[in-house]
């Protein structure tokens, strides 16, 4: 196959310049998908909200408590794990006993707070639902709700506790949600 040199040297060998000119060549289509708009990158169906409910924020708080569960109870096994091994050598014992302790309270803390946040998002969403509002009232009462059937095991008194638990615990939360609309309407009502 015999070629002249030029047509070799042009395809082989193209300058540096007309090589970048063609990596970097954009449509017109291109480079109006290129440009950055403000508006979302989402379709939303007719009517729908753009913030998440109580049934796609579930997951979330579920999944979050378990992992800060399992979180703090390995943290809490590792101080009881070297709490209680202190006066052993460092050895695979003590430390297969310090790695069972850390699984045991990973565990332990990682359920307790998973079933916790699902008492919780579960009451949420039955009483967003039934109520068809979405406020801190169905805080509170989930919180409340989730407090009693969690201490339910320890009668009217566990119930009671837990009850005023939660119903402290959610409403400090209510309160923190929304502290800057109440200071805002008490410097309105001082003026």
């Amino acid at each position: 196959m015999v070629r002249t040199e030029a047509k070799d040297k042009d395809f082989y060998f193209p300058t540096y310049q007309a090589k970048w000119r063609r990596l970097c060549a954009v449509s017109p289509v291109q480079e109006r998908s290129l440009e950055r708009t403000d508006t979302d990158e989402f379709i939303l169906p007719t009517g729908a909200n753009k913030t998440r409910g109580r049934f796609e924020l579930a997951f979330l708080t579920i999944g979050g408590c378990c992992m800060t569960g399992a979180a703090f109870g390995a943290v809490n096994g590792l101080r009881l794990g070297l709490k209680e091994t202190q006066n052993m050598a460092w050895s695979k014992p003590r430390n297969v006993q310090i790695l069972n302790m850390v699984t045991r309270q990973g565990a332990l803390w990682a359920n307790t707070l998973g079933s916790l946040a699902l008492l919780y998002s579960a009451f949420g969403v039955i009483i967003e639902k039934t109520r068809g509002a979405e406020d801190d009232l169905n805080t509170v009462a989930a919180g409340t709700m989730t407090g009693m059937l969690y201490k339910c095991t320890g009668g009217l008194r566990g119930v009671a506790r837990g009850g005023l638990a939660g119903l402290t615990l959610t409403s400090l939360y209510a309160l923190y949600n929304n502290w800057e609309h109440m200071k805002g309407s008490f410097l309105q009502q001082s003026l």
